[in-house]
C-alpha cells in the first residue's frame, strides 16, 4: 500500500518522520483540525524538569517495563503464537498483548530524541516475532492463537464473539496500529506497519454496513484507524473507525458508554478510560469528517466533565466501582479513583479540543492533569507506579514496580517522550505557545522559517522569555497563552475557586515595553512584523493560592487546597509532626509561604505555615497544639514510603482527623488472617457514615468468602473488657463485600481461645454497630472471628472494645 504524504500533520505522535523535523506541521486540508500541531520531535526540551524526566523515560521506565513484558510471558505469548515456543497462554488478561504494543510505541517516539541503535535492534525483534505470531488473514490476538476452542472465557468460542464485552480483540489492534505508525515514522520502516495494515485490513474486511454491526468493548481502535487514515491515505480506514462509533448504543451498558448512540451522549459516565478514548477518537473523526454532532456532544460531555467530575489534580474517574466516572459532584478524596490511564486520556481529549476550537480553557484543564495528576502516576526513579491517584491515604497506598493489569506503566512509556508536543501549534499566520519550559521550536510562516527560545524555570518560577527570530522580517501572530491559575480561573466553571482574588496579575513585554492586552480565548495576541532579537516577556506571578471547592462537593467541604503556579500540594507524613497529616490544620488566617530546598528531591519548592494539629482525648473532647505544617507537590508523594497524605486541608479542628483517643483497642498491635495496610482501620475511631463509606479506611477479607477469618487485638497490658462493637463494610450492590454470616469474640486465656459468655446475641447489622454485652473477662488478646458469606467476602469499618 502507497503511503502518503498528505497527512504529515494529524496528531503529533505520528505525523512526521525524524528526518524532517523542519516540517512539523502538514498543509490544512479539508476536513482536518483547523490548528496543527508542532510536533514533538521538532521541540528541543532543554529544561530541569520535562527534559530529565523524558530521559529517565529513555533509560530507566523503558528497558524496566520491556523485562517485566518478558519476565511476565507477555513477550512469551507472542512467541507461542508464533510457533517459536510452546506452552499456553502466560498471562491473566486478553488484553496483554497491548503492554508490548505500548511500549514499542513509546520506544519509538524515543528512538526520535536519543540515538540508540541497541533499543532499535530490540524493537525489530519484537517486531519479527508479532509478525510471525499473526495469523494469515491478519488476525491478532495471542490468547486465541495460542489457545484455541479453550480461549479466556472473556474471548468468547470464535473471534469477534464477545467484542462487546470483555474480550478485547479491538482494543489489542488499536495499540498495534498506533505502535505500528509511530514505529514507521521514528524509523522510516514498515515492519510493524504492514502488520498493523493487514490487521486493519481484517478488522474493515469484518466490520462494516453489510457485516458485523458491533462496537468496541474497550475504546481505542477508533482514534488508532483515524491515524491509519492519516499515514495511508485509505479511507476505508476512516469509515470503519467512524463506523464502529456509529454502531454503539443505544441499550448497552452505560460502563463503556453503549447506552446511548455517541452523538446522543452530554455527559461523562462509565469506565473513565474508555470513555476519554471515545471522546478523542470522536474528536479526531469529526475533524477528518466535519461533523457537527460529534462535536456538539463531546463538548457537552467536557462542560459535564470539568464542571461536575474532575478532581483539583485534573484526574477524572472518582470511583473504584468500574473505574469510572461519579454522580455529579462525587469526588471523595480517599478512595478517588483517578487510573493513570485516564489522565492521560483527559490529555488527549483537551488536546484535540483545543485543535478543534483554539481555547486556552482546554490547556487549563490539560496542564493541571499533566502536572498534577498524571505526573503521580510514575516515580522520578521512573520504574515504580501508581495505578489510582487518590487525593488522601491513610498509608494504605504505594507505588508498584508493575501491576497483572499492566496497561498504566506501558502507557506512561509511550507518553512521556510525547510530551514536548503538546507545547506549540500552529494555524496559519499564527503561532500558538500553549506550555511554559525551556526549549527551542523550529516554524515555518509563509514559507519563512522562524525560530522560537523560551528561557524559563517553569513551573518552579513563572517568569518566562521567548526569542522570535524569524529568517528575515515578517508579520504574524504569536498567541501567548495566559493561563487560568494566573488569573483567579484554576479551572473552566465554577467547580473550584481561589480562596481570594490575587494581588498581582500577570505581565506582558515585548522588547521592554509593558503590553496592554485584552485576552482571546485565554491568549495575548502579539502581531506585529518579527525581526531578529525580538524578545516577549512573560511574568506569570506565583504566590501560593488557596483552592475551596464547589459547595455540592462535600468531601471538600471546610477544606482547602493548596496551589501554587500549575502544581497542587499536598502535606505527607515524612514532613509533619508525629508522622500524621490527616488531623492537621492550617487556619484561615495563616500564612502560607514558598520556600525553596534544595535538598528536597534535588531542589523543589515546598509551602510552610504555622498550622495545629487535633488528637482526641476521650470520645468527648479534642485537643489541638501548635505545629509547623510542610506541603509538597503532589507529584512527589508515596516516594518515601507509605504513611498518611492528604491534599484537602482543613481549616478548622473539627473538619480533622483527630489522632485516637487511648484505649484499649488504640493500643492494640491488630493482626488478622489476611493481614494488609488497611488494619489501621479497626481502631482509627473514624466513625463510618454507613456501610458502604468509602471516605474512611476500611479492611477487607476479599477475594476470600465461605470461610472463616479473624482480626485480633493484642492489648498493651492485661485488660478487663466487657462490650465490643463492629462496624461492617458492605459495598453492595456494586462490590463484592456484604455484612458477614456471623462472628464471635473470643478471649485468649493462656495459651488458648476461649469464647466470651455473651449476655446478648450477636446482632449482624447494616449501616449501623452491631453490639454484643459478655461477662468480664480480664485478658491480653481479644480476637473477632468471622463467618464469611457463601458467595461474598466481608470487611469492616471499625471495631471497638470496652
Amino acid at each position: 500500500m502507497k503511503i502518503t504524504t498528505k497527512s504529515a500533520a494529524f496528531f503529533f505522535c505520528c505525523w512526521t518522520s525524524v528526518f524532517a523535523v523542519k516540517a512539523q506541521t502538514g498543509k490544512l486540508q479539508a476536513g482536518d483540525y483547523p490548528i496543527q500541531p508542532v510536533l514533538f520531535n521538532a521541540v528541543n526540551l532543554k529544561d530541569n524538569f520535562w527534559a530529565p524526566r523524558i530521559k529517565t523515560n529513555h533509560e530507566v521506565t523503558i528497558p524496566f517495563t520491556l523485562g517485566k513484558c518478558e519476565s511476565t510471558g507477555r513477550v512469551k505469548n507472542f512467541e507461542i503464537a508464533a510457533g517459536l515456543k510452546t506452552g499456553t497462554f502466560c498471562t491473566e488478561f486478553t488484553f496483554d498483548d497491548t503492554d508490548v504494543y505500548k511500549i514499542i510505541e513509546g520506544a519509538s517516539y524515543s528512538l526520535q530524541i536519543f540515538k540508540d541503535p541497541a533499543l532499535e535492534a530490540k524493537v525489530d525483534s519484537l517486531i519479527d516475532i508479532i509478525g510471525k505470531a499473526q495469523e494469515p488473514d491478519g488476525y491478532i490476538y495471542t490468547n486465541r492463537t495460542i489457545m484455541g476452542a479453550n480461549a479466556h472465557e472473556w474471548a468468547g468460542t470464535k473471534r469477534w464473539e464477545k467484542e462487546e464485552i470483555l474480550s478485547h480483540e479491538l482494543y489489542n489492534i488499536g495499540h498495534l496500529i498506533e505502535a505500528g505508525v509511530a514505529h514507521y515514522h521514528a524509523t522510516g520502516k514498515r515492519t510493524l506497519l504492514n502488520i498493523a495494515i493487514k490487521a486493519a485490513d481484517r478488522v474493515c474486511a469484518d466490520f462494516g454496513p453489510d457485516k458485523l454491526h458491533t462496537y468496541s468493548g474497550h475504546q481505542i481502535i477508533e482514534l488508532a484507524m483515524a491515524k491509519l487514515y492519516k499515514v495511508t491515505g485509505d479511507k476505508k480506514y476512516l469509515e470503519t473507525g467512524k463506523f464502529i462509533l456509529d454502531v454503539r448504543g443505544p441499550g448497552g451498558d452505560e460502563y463503556n458508554q453503549a447506552h446511548k448512540k455517541v452523538v446522543d451522549q452530554h455527559e461523562a459516565v462509565g469506565h473513565a478510560v474508555r470513555a476519554a478514548y471515545m471522546y478523542a477518537g470522536m474528536a479526531d473523526i469529526a475533524a477528518l469528517t466535519s461533523d457537527a454532532q460529534y462535536i456538539k456532544a463531546i463538548d457537552d460531555i467536557w462542560e459535564n466533565a470539568v464542571t461536575k467530575k474532575i478532581y483539583v489534580t485534573g484526574g477524572i474517574g472518582s470511583t473504584g466501582n468500574g473505574e469510572a466516572f461519579g454522580g455529579d459532584f462525587d469526588l471523595p478524596n480517599m478512595s478517588a479513583y483517578n487510573e493513570t490511564c485516564a489522565s492521560i486520556a483527559n490529555v488527549y481529549w483537551n488536546y484535540r479540543l483545543f485543535l478543534l476550537h483554539g481555547d486556552a480553557k482546554y490547556y487549563d484543564v490539560l496542564e493541571r492533569t499533566l502536572y498534577n495528576a498524571f505526573l503521580s502516576g510514575v516515580s522520578l526513579t521512573g520504574d515504580r507506579f501508581f495505578y489510582p491517584n487518590p487525593l488522601e491515604s491513610h498509608g494504605q497506598h504505594q507505588r508498584s514496580p508493575w501491576f497483572a493489569c499492566a496497561c498504566c506503566p506501558s502507557n506512561v512509556t509511550r507518553f512521556v517522550p510525547s510530551v514536548g508536543g503538546y507545547f506549540y501549534a500552529q494555524k496559519g499566520p499564527s503561532i500558538y505557545v500553549n506550555l511554559y519550559g525551556e526549549s527551542t521550536v523550529n516554524f515555518t510562516v509563509d514559507k519563512n522559517p522562524v525560530k522560537l527560545e523560551q528561557k524559563t524555570n517553569y513551573p518552579w518560577q513563572g517568569d518566562v522569555q521567548i526569542s522570535v527570530t524569524p529568517a528575515k522580517p515578517a508579520a504574524f501572530d504569536v498567541r501567548v497563552r495566559i493561563p487560568g491559575w494566573a488569573i483567579d480561573k484554576p479551572i473552566p466553571g465554577d467547580l473550584y475557586a481561589f480562596h481570594d482574588k490575587a494581588k498581582e496579575q500577570p505581565t506582558v513585554s515585548l522588547n521592554g515595553k509593558a503590553v496592554e492586552f485584552k485576552l482571546d480565548k485565554g491568549y495575548v495576541v502579539l502581531n506585529k512584523k518579527w525581526k531578529k532579537g525580538d524578545v516577549i516577556r512573560v511574568n506569570l506571578p506565583m504566590p501560593v493560592r488557596k483552592i475551596q471547592g464547589y459547595e455540592k462537593i462535600e468531601a471538600d467541604k471546610d477544606r482547602y487546597a493548596y496551589q501554587r503556579g500549575p502544581l497542587v500540594y499536598c502535606a505527607e507524613w515524612p514532613d509533619n509532626a508525629d508522622k500524621k497529616v490527616l488531623n492537621l490544620v492550617i487556619p484561615d488566617n495563616a500564612t502560607v509561604s514558598a520556600v525553596y530546598d534544595s535538598s528536597f528531591f534535588k531542589g523543589m519548592y515546598v509551602l510552610k505555615a504555622k498550622g495545629k494539629s487535633a488528637a482526641r482525648v476521650s470520645s468527648t473532647e479534642t485537643k489541638v497544639k501548635d505545629v509547623d505544617v510542610e506541603l509538597i507537590p503532589y507529584f512527589t508523594w508515596a516516594h518515601r514510603g507509605a504513611g498518611e497524605m492528604v491534599v484537602w486541608i482543613p481549616d478548622q479542628p473539627g473538619a480533622a482527623q483527630p489522632t485516637p483517643a487511648p484505649t484499649v483497642a488504640s493500643g492494640s498491635v491488630i493482626s488478622a488472617s489476611h493481614n494488609s495496610r488497611m488494619l489501621s482501620a479497626l481502631n482509627d475511631q473514624m466513625e463510618p457514615k454507613n456501610s458502604n463509606d468509602h471516605s474512611i479506611i476500611y479492611y477487607h477479607w476479599w477475594p476470600m468468602k465461605d470461610t472463616v477469618q479473624w482480626v485480633q487485638y493484642d492489648f498493651e497490658k492485661s485488660s478487663t473488657v466487657a462490650t465490643a462493637k463492629v462496624y461492617w463494610f458492605d459495598d453492595s450492590p456494586f462490590g463484592d463485600c456484604r455484612i458477614p454470616a456471623g462472628w464471635k469474640l473470643l478471649y485468649k486465656s493462656g495459651d488458648q481461645w476461649l469464647p466470651v459468655k455473651n449476655t446478648k446475641n450477636y446482632d449482624v447489622l447494616k449501616d449501623q454497630y452491631s453490639e454484643v454485652s459478655f461477662e468480664p473477662v480480664t485478658t491480653k488478646a481479644l480476637r473477632l472471628e468471622v463467618t464469611l458469606p457463601k458467595e461474598h467476602s466481608s470487611g469492616i469499618l471499625e471495631w471497638s472494645v470496652n
